[in-house]
């Protein structure tokens, strides 16, 4: 009979392009698998516009996505050659539809039915890690932060920065209190003005950045906004960054102008995170930052974080976690503390006045 020793975490980002699912052991702790299963269009752009949806569309969509993601993992487990019988359990993060931690009623909403999961695998499935949080007076957010103290939080201090469609990081290290915060847009701008004229879904390595000058007079124009001179704890709705943000602050750029308008989305990018880290990090905390998520492989972006912060930047990579498996491997340990009846989140970084268990078991 197969021990039971694994560990599943799933994720799908701001960005709603696909479902990662990653398989994780504890003790040490490794990603022994991960994969990402993409979206088909039509899904991601009604995932994109969920927050307009009527409660009946709402619903339904909670109900196909959960279904989906059933489907999916079935289909990780037989490619990875993992039974059913290995699992402990599952760590779900589900997919955003709103974020509100400053709405007068704090407010968070994650969808994907875990009912489907728990079914197909027979195993305990956790889901809804945001709320308890913000229950408690925290943000919901960021929850990263003690994934990187619990991998990272034992050596020298770290700045873990995860660049998917939010850019949020992480500070941790021996005798340091773990903190984090969501400091600005990661890929969502950079994506939706490739979408818009380039009918691609991402500017590859920087390609086009790469081939322009950004206009640093309007970057640091939007830097003065109130979200980047904010302190900690802060975290942002999907939608912070998004179409509305593109053609509000970039609508004299032309489609003539895309690599010049990509090198200044790129370094607005980077831009923030360097403001972040000056004005929000003690300088004895800033040794070098580990890059994981999509914009791990945006190499313009790497070289701007490089060249804004001076710091040494290196991905994920290097510590044997693959820059795009991260996320979802943290919601594996999220859920395994979940079932030990063990805290798994950092209040320093969300805000909450103290530590709880965060998640909701379906058995």
């Amino acid at each position: 009979m197969a021990s039971k020793n694994i560990l599943l975490g799933l994720m799908s980002g701001t960005s709603c392009d696909g479902l990662t699912v990653a398989a994780v052991k504890l003790s040490p702790f490794s990603v022994v698998a991960f994969e990402n299963f993409p979206y088909h269009k039509a899904l991601q752009k009604k995932l994109l516009t969920a927050y307009k949806l009527r409660a009946p569309q709402l619903s339904q969509l909670h109900f196909e996505l959960g279904k989906l993601y059933a489907q999916k993992v079935t289909q990780f487990l037989k490619t990875h050659k993992i039974s059913k019988a290995q699992l402990i359990g599952v760590g779900m993060h589900g997919q955003t539809v709103y974020h509100g931690p400053k709405d007068k009623f704090p407010n968070t909403l994650q969808i994907a039915e875990p009912s489907y999961l728990a079914e197909e695998l027979g195993c305990p499935v956790v889901s809804n890690f945001r709320e308890r949080d913000m229950v408690l007076g925290g943000q919901g957010a960021p929850l990263i932060p003690f994934f990187d103290e619990f991998v990272f939080g034992k050596n020298t201090p770290k700045i873990l920065l995860n660049l998917g469609g939010i850019a949020n990081l992480s500070i941790v290290g021996k005798n340091i209190k773990t903190s984090g915060f969501d400091c600005g847009p990661a890929n969502s701008l950079m994506d939706l003005a490739c979408a818009k004229f380039l009918r691609q879904s991402f500017d590859k390595n920087g390609a086009h950045a790469a081939r322009a000058t950004a206009d640093k007079k309007l970057v640091a124009r939007l830097l003065q906004q109130k979200f980047f001179r904010q302190k900690p704890p802060k975290s942002l709705d999907k939608n912070a960054f998004g179409t509305a943000y593109l053609n509000k602050h970039f609508a004299a750029f032309e489609k003539s102008q895309v690599n010049h308008l990509l090198a200044t989305l790129n370094y607005f990018t980077a831009a923030a995170v360097a403001q972040a880290i000056k004005n929000f990090i003690p300088k004895n905390q800033q040794r070098e930052i580990i890059v994981s998520g999509g914009g791990a492989f945006n190499k313009t972006l790497l070289e701007n974080l490089q060249k804004l912060t001076g710091l040494p930047v290196y991905t994920s990579t290097k510590f044997h976690i693959h820059p795009q498996a991260k996320e979802a491997a943290a919601f594996a340990l999220f859920a395994a503390q979940t079932l030990q009846h063990k805290s798994n989140h950092c209040p320093a970084a969300t805000g909450a006045r103290k530590k709880t268990i965060l998640g909701r078991i379906t058995l």
